[in-house]
């Protein structure tokens, strides 16, 4: 089972001119995703530039426009992430329990988890199969040219 654990944005993510985060955060956070990693359950973390770099893609009964950034509810917006795969919803919530705060001990913030849907989660049918062989070959030919 794969969680995602989504850091959400905080003013001060988006006002950083630098992409670094106070050593003590930093320190905590390098840490956690050694144990992660050592746990062997750590398949990818990092963090997003702000939204101000960035833009949204709506799509509405005229189209498709493309909507640059910044965004103003930072409530609303990611800041990094970290991917784990483990074998219960229990072993998620026992890692994201112990994710380090992401502004500083002390401060608010919110870090949500999101469990990944897998391919075999879906009805089986010709358009799955296709999404099965590209993410495991990379490419719609299953890496074959």
């Amino acid at each position: 089972m794969r969680f995602m654990i989504i850091v959400k944005s905080h003013p001060d993510f988006e006002a950083a001119t630098t992409p670094d985060p106070d050593p003590a955060v930093l320190a905590e956070m390098g840490r956690y995703h050694e144990e992660l990693a050592a746990a062997g359950v750590l398949l990818d973390g990092n963090g997003l530039h702000p939204s101000r770099n960035g833009w949204r893609i709506q799509y509405g009964a005229d189209g498709v426009r493309v909507v640059d950034g910044p965004f103003a509810e930072t409530k609303e917006l990611i800041a990094g992430y970290t991917l784990i795969q483990v074998a219960s919803r229990e072993e998620a919530l026992a890692w994201s329990r112990r994710f380090p705060n992401p502004v500083g001990a002390g401060r608010e913030a919110v870090v949500e988890v999101r469990q990944l849907f897998e391919m075999d989660d879906f009805t089986p049918g010709e358009d799955i199969e296709r999404m099965k062989r590209i993410a495991v070959g990379g490419g719609p030919n299953g890496g074959n040219a």
